[in-house]
C-alpha cells in the first residue's frame, strides 16, 4: 500500500505515544500503565476498583495485574469499601501520591508540548475525527 490506513496511523501513533510514557515511567521505575492507574484514582476519597477499570478502558482480570503490580511497589492499598460490603476501594500510600503527581506533570508536559506545535482549531478537528471513530467502533457500524 502507498498510502497508510487510517488505523496503521493511529496505531503507530499510539504505539510513539506508549514508548515514550514508558521511557520517562522508567526514570522513576514505572510504566505508562501505572501512570494511567494512579491517575484513575482519587487521591483524597480512594475509588472503587471497579471504576479504575472503566476509566483507564480496560478490562477487570487485566486491571487486577495492575493493582497488585500498585500494591507491591508500595502505591497503593486495598480497603472494603463501607458501603458495600462485596467491593473494595482502592487508596494511594503517600508514595503513590507522590508518583500521582509526578504521573500528571508528564501528562500535562506532554498536552502542553502538543498545544504549542498545533492550533487549538486543528486539535479541535482531531478530538471530533477520534469521538467519531469511537462512536462507530461502539455503535458496530463499521463492521
Amino acid at each position: 500500500m502507498k498510502e497508510k490506513t487510517l488505523d496503521y496511523i493511529l496505531r503507530a501513533t499510539w504505539q510513539a505515544v506508549a514508548r515514550m510514557y514508558n521511557e520517562e515511567a522508567s526514570k522513576f521505575n514505572g510504566s505508562m500503565a501505572i501512570g494511567f492507574a494512579l491517575l484513575s484514582i482519587d487521591k483524597e476519597e480512594g475509588t472503587p476498583s471497579t471504576k479504575i477499570s472503566s476509566r483507564m478502558g480496560m478490562e477487570a482480570t487485566s486491571l487486577t495485574r495492575t493493582l497488585k503490580t500498585l500494591e507491591e511497589k508500595g502505591l497503593i492499598t486495598r480497603q472494603k469499601n463501607p458501603e458495600d460490603g462485596r467491593g473494595v476501594l482502592i487508596f494511594l500510600t503517600d508514595f503513590g501520591k507522590e508518583m500521582r503527581a509526578q504521573s500528571k506533570e508528564t501528562v500535562l508536559k506532554f498536552n502542553e508540548s502538543i498545544r504549542k506545535k498545533i492550533s487549538e482549531e486543528k486539535l479541535k478537528n482531531f478530538i471530533e475525527v477520534t469521538e467519531i471513530i469511537n462512536d462507530l467502533i461502539a455503535e458496530k457500524k463499521i463492521f
